[in-house]
């Protein structure tokens, strides 16, 4: 099934198609992708940030943050955990933090690789050469969000970046051979549903592999923090809409969803999601990498236990492979 801009809006405009939205984003996640859910282990390794991207916790003016950087050894001693633990695929998140240089971030990449796992950096922006050299080193995803493809407002939310240089990322990581992800924020001060339509039209445009989709939250010492919050609702039909679109990509069950809704997760993953990031980082750093306020998130054995009991609830499983993209 395709949707045109004009019937995109139209859905997202009308609460009345939801019940029928969300059932076939779930029926065309199970054709596509099956029910088994996929963990990636989120490593969160510096919130050290040299952007001043004005809706994030992180934004290089907010003093109020305690800054961490994890060391190489360190990052690599929690993939390990995390491999343990039973997971097929980490993530490296970080702040565009400059210490972590090309060489510096070539050998971490070699030594989770020698782990057996899939690895995908979500870095923000760096020049094609970095790129090459962390595919070579064995980078197997790259995750670097839109947040909105209007210009406009991506100029106003994001001082001193340049759209177009997010475009050439994309571009970049396409033509190395990555799995590509990014997304968008719902909600957004000033965002119109013509521009959200417009975000969706954009994932398929770029045949993304992987899409993150959350609801903006305010954080209190940014300048949005007075703004209100994105809606619950208008998020997941974003999300169900690129995976109607997108069939058979990865797509979080994100954790400002849960923020917003105490089961915004298992809501999510009968919408049209079939990924979860549970953090394990330790939690000294995990309260300090605050990108919006009372992150909710998955960390231990005992959680993920837990999870796993609510996901056999609604007819799924966690699964055991690395979770590339289903292109058969």
């Amino acid at each position: 099934m395709d949707f045109s801009k004009d019937e995109i809006i139209e859905i997202l405009q009308d609460d009345g198609q939801n019940d029928w939205l969300f059932s076939l984003a779930d029926k065309t996640r199970k054709e596509f992708v099956g029910d088994e859910v996929h963990l990636r282990g989120l490593i969160e390794f510096s919130n050290i940030c040299k952007c001043n991207c004005k809706y994030c916790g992180l934004r290089s003016e907010n003093k109020f943050v305690q800054r961490y950087r994890i060391e190489p050894e360190d990052i690599i001693s929690y993939a390990q955990n995390a491999v343990d633990m039973g997971y097929k695929t980490i993530v490296l998140q970080s702040g565009e933090d400059k210490f972590f240089s090309r060489e510096i971030l070539c050998d971490v990449i070699k030594e989770i690789k020698k782990l057996d796992t899939a690895l995908t950096l979500s870095i923000g922006e760096r020049s094609f050469d970095d790129y090459k050299a962390f595919k070579d080193c064995g980078a197997d995803r790259y995750l670097i969000r839109i947040e909105t493809t209007d210009r406009y407002l991506y100029k106003k939310l994001h001082p001193n970046m340049d759209f177009d240089n997010r475009l050439r990322c994309l571009r970049d990581l396409r033509a190395l051979g990555y799995e590509v992800g990014t997304g968008c924020l719902v909600g957004l001060p000033e965002q119109t549903i013509e521009s959200l339509a417009d975000d969706i039209l954009f994932f398929k445009e770029i045949n993304a592999d992987m899409i993150g989709i959350g609801p903006f939250l305010p954080h209190p010492q940014t300048p949005l923090k007075a703004a209100v919050h994105g809606s619950f609702t208008l998020a997941l039909k974003v999300m169900a809409l690129t995976r109607i679109l997108l069939k058979n990509i990865n797509i979080p069950a994100t954790t400002a969803m849960e923020t917003l809704n105490s089961n915004g997760r298992l809501i999510a993953l009968q919408c049209g999601a079939n990924v979860v990031m549970p953090n394990v980082n330790s939690s000294e750093y995990r309260k300090k990498y605050e990108i919006y306020p009372n992150k909710s998130s998955i960390t231990g054995s005992k959680e993920v236990n837990d999870f796993e009991t609510k996901l056999k609830s609604i007819g799924r499983t966690i699964s055991k492979d690395y979770g590339f993209r289903n292109n058969s």
